[in-house]
């Protein structure tokens, strides 16, 4: 048993420069996460150590070391340290330890959120503007605060954040339907070019509108996407029409979406079919007339219809 990893009682008693090298071993892989146990055991003089760490210490791709010393200063309650590492606006021009240091970021952020303090909410917001980690979205969003609503919706356009801003409106629940409904029919400069991230946002804006409570007025408001260029959107607004439009609107939905199999990529084929089916009492009949469409054309020679064979098994999944 070594002198920095014996009883609880020895490790209290370390000096001052067995703290220095308990801190140096969190760069350990392998005593790394033994060291950051200690060094919480040994208390309030460890804080200053481990505030250097991280501060002066150089970002690395390698993060579970910096991470190490974010957790054992939150277990430490030094909740100052943790803000003032959040708040040093140091650039990172190397994207591998810039990567490394966001997980650290991350880290920070969701630890510091459990104090549950204003000013944490404050410090936590204004880093959320500057940049849509996932760490901060989470931490903004345990605090469940309206106002936040827009930046999580902005998140929404991100590759690697959109499904942290997801789950964080998903948590605001009705909240968020009259923005969504907004940002889903709101293209971005607009409608004859639109940005990728904006396509992004306005799809997910649609999927975590089809989870909420919808009325007739959301499907007469996003009837105009039934049509748009992009199948996504089209397909995900046609489920809405069909959830909630009256007889006519549903009866146009269901032609559309069986309309886009062809030609849909396949994992919105597969959406497709589980909408068709979970409104088969309004679809059914369609899909019927469609079935009958194509055998026709099958009669005449056309025998390699996909569509069709998709149809079949559909119907036949339906008895």
């Amino acid at each position: 048993m070594t002198p920095e990893t014996g009883s609880h009682d020895h490790i209290r008693e370390l000096s001052d420069d067995e703290i220095g090298r308990l801190v140096e071993r969190l760069n350990s892989l392998r005593e790394g996460a033994q060291a950051a146990a200690d060094l919480v055991v040994c208390g309030q003089r460890t804080v200053e150590p481990l505030r250097k760490f991280l501060l002066e210490g150089k970002p690395s791709g390698i993060f579970q070391p910096r991470q190490r010393a974010v957790e054992s200063l939150a277990e430490l309650g030094a909740k100052d340290v943790l803000i003032e590492y959040l708040t040093s606006d140091e650039p990172i021009p190397d994207p591998v330890d810039r990567y490394g240091e966001e997980a650290v970021i991350n880290t920070a952020a969701r630890l510091l959120a459990e104090w549950r303090d204003k000013d944490i909410y404050e410090v936590l917001l204004r880093l959320l503007r500057r940049k849509a980690l996932p760490g901060l979205i989470d931490a903004v969003a345990s605090f469940r605060r309206d106002e936040t609503l827009m930046e999580f919706i902005a998140a929404l356009g991100d590759s690697i954040s959109r499904t942290f801003a997801e789950e964080a409106l998903r948590l605001s629940g009705e909240a968020a339907h009259r923005l969504l409904r907004h940002v889903a029919l709101a293209p971005c400069p607009d409608g004859d070019y639109e940005t990728p991230s904006s396509l992004r946002r306005r799809r997910a804006a649609l999927r975590l509108l089809s989870e909420l409570q919808l009325a007739p007025e959301d499907g007469r408001m996003l009837a105009p996407l039934a049509d748009a260029r992009d199948p996504e959107l089209a397909a995900r607004a046609n489920r809405i029409c069909l959830s909630v439009g009256d007889d006519q609107e549903q009866k146009c939905a269901t032609r559309r979406l069986i309309g886009m199999l062809p030609d849909a990529p396949w994992y919105l084929q597969m959406e497709i079919e589980r909408w068709l089916m979970e409104h088969s009492d309004i679809t059914r009949a369609a899909i019927e007339e469609e079935i009958a469409a194509r055998q026709l054309s099958a009669d005449a020679g056309q025998s390699t219809d996909h569509v069709l064979h998709q149809l079949l098994s559909l119907k036949h999944k339906l008895r």
